[in-house]
């Protein structure tokens, strides 16, 4: 588990206390978000803050301006980001990696209601075949925007360029690959970042996707452990080769020794970062959590800070 000092859970205590005067909301729990919740932070990572409010006045739901659905913040070297309980129910309902990490996080700042039976509960129930998606979706675009040389369109859409001569690009889509002219305006090249951090992040989501996936083919779909350095040790042996695991393993040692920043190519390999679009949905989908189970929880959760 990673450790924060006491100063650090006062500054984030005000902090939070000062976002709940700000929007009139009540925060039920906040955690550690990022690299510290799955222990890749280094001595000068920022805090990541998430967390679960609840509008001070229910009767705003039934407002025409509604409480906000979700309160973002930037406090120098601390970062915040809150859903509402019906957004975060939501979003627990939809299989969301972000959700069901906030309720396996280690590092607690505010625990006025006690998660530990919803993240039993939705660690049981969750549908596998969103979780793999989120996870590809992850490995995919970050391994697209940060490590594959690539061009931008002007709708932002990249493409990874296979192959460049002087008049014209190859460039992979998401049905094959196409061909841009080199004078085309609607495209630009651009850098890439391959550093340590997105290496090891487009790695972990990456292997969280093959896991679960090979796990459920096995017939029982595992969740890969929050903490990165757990799953290597104990849950990747199961699915993958020392070689890989090694390489995952230098990473994270890399990132904790502060070296996040430091550009070092392809780490990953571009296979590896595209997990399978296509998993069957008669092995790797299930209904997911509850909706009248998960608005027990709500309730709980709103009969914490009332």
């Amino acid at each position: 588990m990673t450790a924060v000092s006491n100063s650090v859970r006062e500054t984030v205590d005000d902090h939070l206390t000062d976002l709940e005067r700000e929007h009139d909301v009540a925060v039920a729990l906040a955690v550690a978000r990022g690299s510290r919740a799955w222990g890749a932070a280094s001595p000068d990572s920022d805090y990541d803050v998430g967390f679960v409010f609840v509008p001070t006045d229910l009767r705003r739901y039934a407002h025409l301006e509604e409480p906000p659905e979700t309160i973002v913040a930037d406090r120098g070297e601390f970062e915040y980001q809150g859903w509402d309980v019906r957004t975060f129910a939501g979003l627990l309902a939809d299989s969301n990696d972000g959700a069901i990490d906030l309720l396996r996080s280690p590092i607690r700042y505010r625990a006025a209601y006690d998660p530990a039976d919803l993240a039993t509960y939705v660690e049981r129930t969750y549908n596998p075949i969103d979780l793999y998606h989120a996870w590809r979706g992850i490995a995919t675009s970050n391994y697209r925007k940060y490590i594959s040389h690539h061009l931008v369109r002007n709708d932002d859409e990249t493409f990874p360029i296979l192959e460049t001569d002087d008049d014209s690009y190859v460039v992979e889509t998401d049905d094959g690959t196409t061909t841009v002219a080199a004078d085309d305006e609607r495209f630009a090249e651009t850098q890439t970042k391959p550093t340590v951090k997105r290496n090891l992040t487009i790695y972990r989501a990456a292997m969280s996707a093959r896991y679960l996936k090979a796990t459920g083919d096995r017939g029982d779909h595992d969740l890969p452990a929050l903490a990165f350095d757990r799953f290597l040790r104990e849950q990747a042996p199961a699915v993958f080769d020392a070689e890989r695991i090694d390489a995952a393993r230098a990473l994270l040692e890399r990132k904790r020794a502060g070296d996040g920043a430091v550009e070092i190519g392809d780490a990953v390999g571009r296979e590896f970062a595209q997990p399978p679009r296509a998993i069957d949905p008669s092995v790797h989908a299930r209904a997911g959590p509850d909706t009248a189970r998960l608005d027990a929880f709500v309730d709980d959760l709103i009969a914490a800070v009332r």
